[in-house]
């Protein structure tokens, strides 16, 4: 984060006493190279990084060695659907986060995952098939 030069817009300390919680927390300045931008973070930060065409952001998405969660934010529904389509990730997000269900299929792709909980995808990895003639 803020040593590798991204700037905190918001948030960034502590939050309470007990625990290890931090604030919600917005970095801006970020490029494909601070580990912000590579590794998971699961807690309340955002990044935000600048592009130019969506097709460098699916790119630069699938650089990434993880694949669990991805999101969109746009008003252009064309634009949204072009990044679900060429994301490497187990679940993707338009205009929204984390909604799901446990009919859902749940897991990532890369080194997010191996298989699939949760909807009937999730019982087959529970499975073992096997035909007899």
């Amino acid at each position: 984060g803020k040593k590798e030069g991204a700037k905190v817009e918001i948030g960034g300390g502590r939050l309470g006493t007990k625990g290890y919680y931090i604030q919600p927390t917005v970095f801006s300045n970020v490029n494909d190279e601070m580990r912000i931008a590579k590794e998971e973070i699961f807690g309340p930060v955002q990044q935000i990084l600048k592009f130019k065409t969506m097709e460098e952001v699916i790119e630069r998405s699938n650089q990434s060695h993880y694949g669990l969660g991805a999101g969109v934010i746009t008003p252009d529904m064309n634009k949204a659907l072009t990044y679900t389509q060429g994301v490497q990730s187990g679940s993707v997000w338009i205009n929204c986060y984390d909604v799901s269900g446990p009919q859902v299929p749940f897991g990532g792709y890369k080194m997010s995952g191996v298989g699939r909980e949760n909807g009937e995808d999730g019982l087959h990895h529970y499975c073992e098939i096997k035909t007899v003639n």
